[in-house]
């Protein structure tokens, strides 16, 4: 009889043990499998996110004396014109090295008009590229389609009374409020947005515009050299990169990261334990069978290796229903920590990974019991029948 034939057949007599190791290093397996899987998937999330949506680098006027702010960046008001970048220059951020690397350029005009005896800030935006980028933005209502319609942030809204329809008039103009944003907690809820033209010409600052958004976040984007180089082709103009969001997110999933890692050690660790002392109580039990082998010509490498096929055959399946369990415990999870529908991706990889790892810890945890059992005395064993 050979030994893979043993062992298997020792497995089905001892359905209970094998069922018990099985689940022990199984939950191990689908622990690391579970928190490796989510951070792969929040990590390619937050890399869609910087990729598709938003801006991380901001072009405002170099001047010393403006008033006004957005987004937490100080800008200029109404007095400031002589510092308001020209519109035409623009161009030149396209003719970067890195401009493949720019998703999207979009301008902003902004300053204050007067609606009755309220005062507030407009904020004129390329309509076809501001409400794609800003994709976070909840709106009631539809975005601004024309020059004759306005977005009315949140407490702009609240302050005037607005409603999707209502409408206004502004420097003698009248605009139709289009949609309302709902809350950001940010300064885009002070705004009225419209049409860059149209802010334009109410603010007499035809031909300029006070700041400007450059979407070029991507994972591999050079975004500090991007800066130079605008700053090169835009002279009098203040570059900055807005990346302390970004870096706080991916130090927060690293900080994940690593946790689940240590999680995953302990977890994994039990498990081991599990296969070992389950091991060595089969050991125990089966002195007599062992020593019969011996005594029948059985090697001491030969009773090791009826051992650890046990524990590997046990470990294959372990890391297989580990991995299972794994993906799946990951797609019932990701759907409560990300905002957006999130794929989760069965990497083969990470199967095969799940299924090595079950079997280097299955086999490292069965290696002492199964060197105990090799050096069995076969005449203690034959003593006892």
């Amino acid at each position: 009889m050979k030994l893979e034939s043993i062992a298997f057949n020792n497995l089905r007599r001892r359905k209970s043990r094998m069922a018990f190791l099985v689940l022990g290093l199984m939950i191990g397996v689908a622990t690391v499998v579970t928190l490796v899987s989510l951070s792969s998937a929040l990590t390619a999330d937050i890399q869609h996110k910087m990729e598709n949506y938003g801006a991380n680098i901001l072009i405002t006027p170099r001047s010393d004396n403006l008033s006004l702010s957005y987004g937490g960046i100080t800008l200029g008001g109404v007095s400031v014109d002589s510092t308001e970048i020209q519109q035409v220059d623009l161009e030149k951020i396209m003719m970067i090295p890195n401009n493949r690397n720019i998703a999207a350029v979009a301008p902003k005009v902004l300053g204050a008009v007067e609606i009755g005896q309220e005062r507030v800030m407009l904020m004129g935006v390329d309509i076809d590229k501001e409400f794609h980028l800003k994709r976070w933005w909840s709106i009631d209502g539809l975005a601004v389609t024309n020059d004759r319609q306005l977005v009315a942030g949140y407490a702009v809204a609240q302050k005037l009374g607005l409603q999707v329809g209502n409408k206004i008039t502004v420097a003698g103009e009248e605009f139709q409020i289009s949609g309302v944003l709902a809350k950001t907690g940010s300064q885009d809820d002070q705004l009225l947005i419209g049409s860059l033209p149209m802010a334009q010409q109410l603010l007499n600052k035809n031909g300029t515009v006070s700041l400007v958004e450059v979407a070029a976040l991507c994972s591999e984007c050079p975004v500090t050299d991007m800066v130079k180089q605008i700053g090169s082709v835009l002279p009098g103009v203040e570059v900055s990169a807005i990346q302390q969001v970004v870096k706080t997110r991916m130090h927060s999933l690293e900080q994940f990261r690593t946790f689940s890692l240590v999680i995953a050690g302990v977890v994994l660790l039990i498990g081991a334990l599990v296969v070992f002392v389950t091991m060595m109580g089969a050991v125990n039990e089966r002195t007599r069978e062992i020593g019969i082998f011996r005594a029948l010509g059985f090697r001491r490498s030969h009773v090791m290796r009826l051992i650890l096929m046990e524990s590997s055959a046990v470990s294959l399946l372990a890391g297989l229903l580990g991995f299972l369990t794994g993906m799946g415990a990951t797609e019932a999870i990701l759907p409560f920590m990300t905002e957006q529908e999130v794929k989760t991706l069965w990497d083969p990889a990470l199967g095969a990974g799940a299924i090595l790892l079950a079997l280097v810890v299955g086999c490292i945890a069965s290696f002492y019991p199964a060197l105990q059992a090799s050096r069995l005395d076969p005449t203690e064993a034959l003593r006892s029948l």
